[in-house]
C-alpha cells in the first residue's frame, strides 16, 4: 500500500503554480499493449514499467493527455481508435494515437532511431546506418507527432517529450506556432564530441535539442558531452550555473539543462520481494543450485549490454581461480528484442555459442557453470531471482541508466548482495560507493571482480548494500518525475538547486 499512497499523493507535492498546468507526455510508443484477441478484435492492456506507474497519478491529476504511437500500422484506425477511446474512460486521462504506415515504421523506428542514433549514442559508430532515407521518415514522423500534439493541446499545457525517436518534434511544434513550454528528457546517453559530429544531420540535431525550455539527461557524464558539443558547434553559446541544472544561453534566449537519473519504484519492488510467493521461489532455486552461489544477468537482447564480454570474463575467471568450479551458478537471462534486425541475430547466435562452449568446456556431473534463458521471465519469478542471487553482473558497454542494478538491490531485502557494475552504465555515478564497478572490456579486471565478490564476507555485503538500497530509495521514481517538473516551473537557477539538488546519499544520510 506505501507505494500507492506514495503515487497517489505525488501530486500534492507540487507547488500551486505547477498544478495550474496540465501534462502532456509524448513518447514513441503509448503506455498500452494493443493485440488482436481469437476473435479478431483489438484488446487494450495497460503497459507496465515505472514510467507509467509514476506518470499516470499526475496525468490523472492535471486532466493529462499522452501522445503516442500505438504499435500497430494504418490498416486499422477506426478499430484502433475506438477501442483505445473506450480505454480512456478507465483510465482517468487521454491517449491520443499517432498512427504510421509500415514504410515509416520501418524507415523512422527500425531505421533512424534503433540503426543510427541507437547506436551512435551508445559510442557503437561501426553498427550506425546513414540512409536518407531514415532521415527523411524520421523528420516526417516528428511532424506527425508534432501536429497531433497541436490538436491535442490548451494554452498553459506543459508538453514532455520523452527519448531519442522524437528529437526534432519541438522544431515543427515551433513552426507550427506553438509556444507552450516544452521539456524533453533523453533516456538514453549522449555521446562525446568526436562520435556525435559522425552525424551527418548533428546540426538540425542539436538546433532541435536548444528549442526545448528544459532538457533533461541521465548522468552528469551525459551533460557534459552535450555541453562539449554545444560549445564545438554553436556559435557563441554562453554557459551559467552548477549543480543539477544550468543555463544555455543562445541567442538571447535561456534553455536550462539538468541531470534527472531516472529510477524505478524502490518500495514496490521491495514490498513485492518480501511476498510469499517470491520468497519460496527463492528458496526453491537455492534448493536447485545447492552449495552455490548465483551470479545473475538479466538483460535486453542487445549489443549495448556487454553479454559476450560478460561470458568471456566468467570463463576467463573459471579457468584463473579453479575453485569457483562447483561453488557458482550463472544464470544469464536474456530478453529478447529486435527479432527482425539481423545485428541482433548474430547477436544471439554469438551469445548461445558462447555458452556451448564455456559449458562444454567446464561441467561435470552434477554442476553446469551457466545457465541461459532466452525468455522473459514472469514478474514475480524474476524478482525471486533477484532476491535469490548472492551477485548480479551488469556490464553494459554503455547505458543511459541501466534499471536492473537497482531493481536488483530493491529486492535484496536480506542485505546481503553483491553488484558488479559498468562503470559505462549511468547508474555508476549514484551506485560507485555500494557496487564494485568494472570496465566491461578488461576481460581480467572482470573475472578478478567475479572472485572478489564470491568472496566478499557477509559484513562487507551488508554495508554495500545497505548504501545502495538507501541510496535508490531516496531517488526513486517519483522523486525522478517531482524534480523533473519542478524544475521546469522554476523562475531562476537558485531555486532549480534548491529545489531538488542530486547528490548521490553519504553514509550519515
Amino acid at each position: 500500500m506505501e507505494q500507492t499512497q506514495k503515487a497517489a499523493n505525488l501530486s500534492n507535492r507540487r507547488t500551486e503554480k505547477t498544478k495550474q498546468h496540465r501534462l502532456v507526455i509524448v513518447s514513441n510508443r503509448l503506455p498500452v499493449v494493443l493485440q488482436k484477441n481469437k476473435k479478431k478484435r483489438w484488446t487494450v492492456e495497460a503497459g507496465s514499467g515505472g514510467l507509467v506507474t509514476a506518470l499516470a497519478p499526475v496525468l490523472r491529476d492535471r486532466g493529462g493527455t499522452w501522445v503516442g504511437w500505438p504499435g500497430t500500422d494504418d490498416t486499422d484506425i477506426e478499430n484502433v481508435n475506438t477501442v483505445l477511446e473506450k480505454h480512456n474512460e478507465s483510465i482517468g486521462y487521454t491517449l491520443n494515437p499517432v498512427h504510421l504506415d509500415q514504410t515509416l515504421i520501418e524507415n523512422y523506428y527500425k531505421g533512424f532511431s534503433n540503426e543510427t542514433l541507437w547506436p551512435l549514442f551508445h559510442d557503437l559508430i561501426d553498427h550506425c546506418q546513414f540512409k536518407p532515407e531514415y532521415w527523411e521518415a524520421y523528420q516526417e514522423v516528428n511532424k506527425k507527432f508534432a501536429q497531433v500534439v497541436k490538436d491535442t493541446i490548451s494554452e498553459n499545457d506543459f508538453i514532455w517529450v520523452h527519448d531519442y525517436h522524437l528529437v526534432t518534434m519541438i522544431s515543427f511544434l515551433r513552426e507550427m506556432g506553438v509556444k507552450n513550454k516544452v521539456g524533453f528528457f533523453l533516456h538514453i546517453p549522449f555521446p562525446p564530441t568526436d562520435i556525435y559530429t559522425r552525424l551527418p544531420q548533428r546540426v538540425e540535431i542539436l538546433d532541435s535539442l536548444l528549442k526545448y525550455d528544459l532538457i533533461g539527461f541521465q548522468s552528469p557524464r551525459d551533460r557534459r558531452n552535450f555541453i562539449t558539443s554545444v560549445r564545438t558547434l554553436v556559435d557563441k553559446p554562453r554557459i551559467e550555473g552548477k549543480g543539477q541544472v544550468i543555463n544555455i544561453i543562445r541567442k538571447s534566449r535561456v534553455m536550462r539543462a539538468g541531470v534527472f537519473p531516472i529510477s524505478i519504484d524502490f518500495n514496490e519492488f521491495a514490498n513485492k520481494a518480501k511476498s510469499q510467493e517470491v520468497q519460496d521461489a527463492s528458496w526453491y532455486l537455492h534448493e536447485q543450485y545447492p552449495d552455490q552461489q548465483i551470479i545473475l544477468g538479466v538483460d535486453r537482447l542487445d549489443y549495448t549490454k556487454g553479454i559476450p564480454e560478460r561470458l568471456r570474463a566468467f570463463r576467463f575467471a573459471l579457468r584463473t581461480f579453479p575453485e569457483l568450479q562447483g561453488k557458482t551458478c550463472f544464470i544469464q537471462v536474456v530478453v529478447p528484442s529486435r527479432r527482425d534486425i539481423h545485428k541482433y541475430e548474430s547477436l544471439k547466435i554469438e551469445i548461445e555459442r558462447l555458452v556451448g562452449e564455456i559449458n562444454g568446456e567446464f561441467s561435470h556431473a552434477g554442476w553446469v557453470p551457466i545457465h541461459y534463458m532466452y525468455r522473459s521471465l514472469p514478474r514475480a519469478e524474476l524478482l525471486s531471482y533477484y532476491r535469490a542471487a548472492e551477485v548480479a553482473i551488469v556490464t553494459p558497454l554503455k547505458d543511459g541508466m541501466n534499471l536492473v542494478a537497482k531493481e536488483y538491490c530493491a529486492c535484496q531485502v536480506e542485505g546481503n548482495g553483491v553488484l558488479i557494475l559498468s562503470e559505462f552504465a549511468g547508474t555508476a555515478a549514484q551506485m560507485k560507493t555500494g557496487a564494485i564497478l568494472v570496465n566491461p572490456h578488461d576481460t581480467v579486471a572482470c573475472a578478478e571482480a567475479i572472485y572478489m565478490a564470491i568472496h566478499m564476507d557477509e559484513k562487507d555485503r551488508k554495508i554495500r548494500m545497505q548504501k545502495l538500497r538507501r541510496n535508490i530509495r531516496h531517488f526513486d521514481i517519483f522523486w525522478w518525475v517531482d524534480s523533473f517538473l519542478k524544475s521546469a516551473f522554476s523562475r531562476n537557477l537558485g531555486s532549480f538547486q534548491l529545489v531538488a539538488d542530486y547528490k548521490p546519499l553519504t553514509d550519515g544520510d
